[in-house]
């Protein structure tokens, strides 16, 4: 283990001070969590913004014209602001409140595919979250919709050769990841994109695995719709940001009917309201717009360049150090990636794996990662899968290998 760290090292560390979680212990042992990409930590800053708004702040929005509702409605807009900003949306009018990435792929499935007919052809990859297929599959048992499946390389990329090839004009639509839960890949969008368009097809973008790790401008990735949920970024569970190109959004019909989406009601006759409110049916979660708005604050202090490059920094040290260990192969190569690592160990099962860390204070998930079609194409039941936060280290890491060691000392 190295007894020194770097200036940029020594901050990053620092910064678990922020994250009063990690300040206990695990099974009697320093808590290292090493499981980010299935939900990231909360910094003391977001938590204090949640609770200031239950004890002072506290109104329904849009309705009362009083000063408590007045003061949350502001709240709650001015997340939508930052939000907008946060991914370089044009409007706030294109940013849509949902409780998370998998509502907001939902929302696209059942509204704007409601104009796809028996026959019609749509695009997923292979390295989709469960979240990214279910809700076209359902839409395809409903409707008639064939899938068309991106196939992945050995080393964990899309094979955009074949993407090409499955395009044909009964195509409706393609959805794809920014970044995968498993093999840690980042794809490349805008190239998806521009084929995609070049056969005037919309595409829609899983973000959840890249938002919390580095910049993005969804108007550079021209990107249709890209979803993305708070608990992965460092903000509360149940809250989740859909963006549409407002073309798109103005001609989709709702997804939840309700108070506040409404310009008039009668048992007649029904008017919605304007985008983005269209889409927002009933009381939304207002303290968690504003856990999530306190998260993106955040991450912006830190900065999203910062938190890559010492993401990076992690993910290398990481790599260099399960290459030089026996019977251990990573799953996923392909780069660039973000800070996540799956494995297998010949001879032990992952959840074996998963047991011993745990034991030793260390969290990482181990099985198929919401992503099944995946660990069959690779012909694994499981992977062992370690994720990286900014407020993890080196010396994180060399805990984790020593324990590692220790796990196939006992297996052996």
């Amino acid at each position: 283990m190295r007894n020194l760290m770097t200036d940029n090292e020594l901050y990053f560390t620092a910064l678990r001070n922020d994250f009063p979680i990690l300040q206990q212990l695990n099974r009697g042992k320093p808590l290292v969590y090493l499981d980010s990409a299935a939900s990231a930590q909360k910094p003391i800053s977001v938590i204090d913004v949640m609770s200031h708004f239950y004890g002072k702040d506290y109104a329904n929005i849009h309705r009362g014209i009083y000063e408590l509702s007045e003061r949350a409605t502001n709240l709650f807009e001015n997340a939508r602001e930052l939000v907008k900003t946060f991914i370089h949306a044009p409007s706030t009018d294109t940013i849509i409140f949902v409780r998370g990435t998998t509502e907001g792929i939902n929302l696209v499935a059942q509204t704007y595919g409601q104009r796809f007919k028996k026959g019609d052809e749509m695009i997923v990859s292979m390295m989709e979250h469960h979240a990214n297929i279910v809700p076209w599959y359902l839409l395809a048992k409903q409707i008639g919709l064939n899938l068309k499946i991106i196939p992945v390389t050995d080393a964990g990329a899309l094979d955009m050769t074949a993407y090409k090839q499955l395009f044909s004009p009964l195509t409706k639509m393609v959805a794809v990841t920014h970044a995968s839960n498993v093999l840690g890949t980042i794809n490349p969008i805008r190239d998806l994109a521009d084929i995609a368009h070049a056969h005037n097809v919309p595409i829609l973008v899983d973000g959840a695995q890249a938002v919390p790790h580095f910049p993005v401008n969804v108007q550079d990735l021209d990107c249709d719709f890209y979803v993305f949920s708070g608990h992965k970024l460092y903000g509360p569970t149940g809250i989740g940001v859909l963006y549409g190109k407002s073309n798109l959004l103005d001609s989709m019909p709702p997804y939840h009917g309700g108070g506040d989406m409404i310009e008039t009601v009668s048992f007649e006759h029904i008017t919605f309201t304007k985008i983005p409110h269209k889409f927002e049916a009933g009381t939304p979660d207002i303290a968690g717009v504003l856990g999530l708005s306190a998260a993106i604050q955040y991450v912006q202090t830190i900065g999203l360049e910062s938190i890559y490059s010492h993401e990076q920094q992690l993910l290398h040290y990481a790599e260099n150090k399960l290459s030089n260990m026996t019977g251990v192969t990573i799953v996923g190569t392909s780069q660039p990636k973000v800070g996540v690592i799956s494995f297998v160990i010949d001879n032990i099962h992952p959840h074996d794996i998963g047991t011993v860390l745990d034991n030793a204070g260390i969290a990482v998930r181990a099985g198929h990662h919401c992503a099944m079609p995946l660990m069959e194409r690779f012909g694994l039941p499981a992977t062992v899968r370690i994720s990286f936060g900014l407020y993890n280290n080196e010396h994180d890491i060399d805990l984790f290998i020593h324990a590692l060691n220790e796990t196939k000392r006992i297996f052996s």
